[in-house]
């Protein structure tokens, strides 16, 4: 059992890369594994200033915002899992505010270590091709490669752009299927 954590990226409630994030989940939850989900689209996350105050507080980062909330499931994770569309070839910016907080756990004043070892990426857009995928696909592994972590897989899936178009494809059952195997 594995302590996953699922970092969406979505401002669109019910949309495309929130239904693949469910099934993850469904699937992670049917594997026994512990999960927690966390939208970073409608929390209050302001950018890292690179002040590196991080942990002078007692606290990740010395401004208060919703990224304190995220510490306390970043603190046990052990998987983590960025769920995102596509907007101009990357990751949203409220996804990107999240991870780029991350940096307070790579500050030598910090207490605790994070625990993950593993991660997933799942990104959907609006166009066809996969080329659409290059740079979300480029920042993740560019992350995974500086924090060492295992990659469990990368699932993209092209041309969905209307909230519920997922559905009409295969993709909601592979992403069920990732969340089993890991």
């Amino acid at each position: 059992m594995k302590n996953i954590l699922v970092l969406t990226g979505s401002p669109r409630k019910n949309g495309n890369s929130e239904l693949l994030a469910d099934a993850f989940i469904k699937g992670a939850l049917e594997s026994g594994h512990e999960v927690n989900k966390f939208e970073t689209a409608f929390k209050s996350i302001l950018g890292c200033k690179a002040c590196e105050a991080c942990w002078s507080n007692g606290k990740a980062c010395v401004f208060d915002d919703d990224f304190i909330e995220l510490t306390q499931f970043l603190n046990v994770a052990e998987v983590i899992v960025f769920i995102t569309p596509v907007y101009w070839f990357g990751m949203t910016a409220q996804i990107k505010l999240a991870i780029d907080k991350l940096y307070s756990y790579m500050n030598s004043k910090c207490p605790n270590k994070l625990k993950i070892e593993e991660s997933c990426l799942i990104a959907c857009a609006g166009d066809e091709g996969e080329e659409v995928f290059e740079g979300v696909i480029g920042t993740y592994k560019g992350i995974v490669n500086y924090l060492k972590w295992k990659d469990r897989g990368i699932l993209t899936v092209p041309s969905v752009y209307e909230i519920g178009d997922v559905l009409k494809t295969g993709y909601v059952l592979k992403a069920e299927e990732m969340g089993i195997s890991i």
